[in-house]
């Protein structure tokens, strides 16, 4: 588990305990790490505004402030339906792994008989896997990482024509069109902007190297009936 994924991991652990909190012992443990590397995370998450406080007693315990846990949701089976349909139907879409983890916390905070009729609804909505081959998950969350932390990617790329290329981009926007995911970034090799299909990356992984500020326009302008994404 690299460090980011192990933050994320220990901030959602710290936001299940809620008020009883977990001492550094039983966090290390469940990391697999040294409770000293536990205590360097924790500074870190603090850092970035995490409200962690250390809670006084044997094992030095660590608890999330409980406004910083999820408050209640209400959904209806309908609509929480309606988020697990749009989830499969695009099982191959960047942040695809982190929109599932989502609808689990939703799912663990409903009304027993609320999501009983949600797994009931669900089972009368079928979705067949017969579109496009989805991304490798690990390549999408590189992608989904790199796009958010504003990191140059290196790709292992396989072009239309089959052949394997190894290249260092800057991610851009993630684009969806004709059935596939592509990301359009700015290719060094190519000293240009390129589209490259997700489902043709065949590695992926975040560098160190930060994005520079680049004018949009050399994008291109998307066409008239593409919309962003709105949470």
């Amino acid at each position: 588990m690299n460090r980011t994924d192990r933050l994320h991991a220990l901030g959602e652990e710290l936001r299940r305990a809620g008020a009883r909190g977990r001492t550094a012992a039983r966090l290390a443990t469940w990391l697999e790490v040294s409770t000293r590397t536990v205590k360097r995370d924790v500074a870190a998450l603090q850092q970035a505004g995490l409200p962690v406080r250390a809670q006084a007693g044997p094992g030095g315990g660590y608890v999330l402030d409980s406004r910083a846990t999820l408050p209640p949701v209400n959904l209806t089976a309908a609509q929480a339906v309606a988020v697990a349909t749009a989830l499969a139907a695009q099982r191959g879409a960047p942040y695809a792994v982190d929109a599932r983890a989502a609808l689990a916390k939703v799912l663990d905070v409903m009304h027993p008989a609320d999501r009983s009729r949600a797994e009931e609804l669900g089972a009368r909505v079928w979705v067949r896997d017969d579109g496009p081959a989805p991304a490798d998950p690990a390549v999408a969350r590189a992608v989904g990482e790199a796009l958010a932390t504003r990191r140059v990617l290196a790709l292992h790329y396989r072009d239309s024509s089959g052949r394997l290329s190894q290249r260092r981009v800057e991610p851009h926007l993630l684009a969806h069109t004709d059935g596939h995911w592509y990301l359009v970034a700015w290719c060094h090799h190519r000293r240009a902007p390129r589209w490259f299909r997700l489902d043709r990356i065949r590695a992926a992984h975040t560098t160190d190297e930060p994005v520079p500020d680049r004018d949009a326009a050399v994008f291109g302008t998307p066409p008239p009936d593409a919309r962003p994404v709105r949470p």
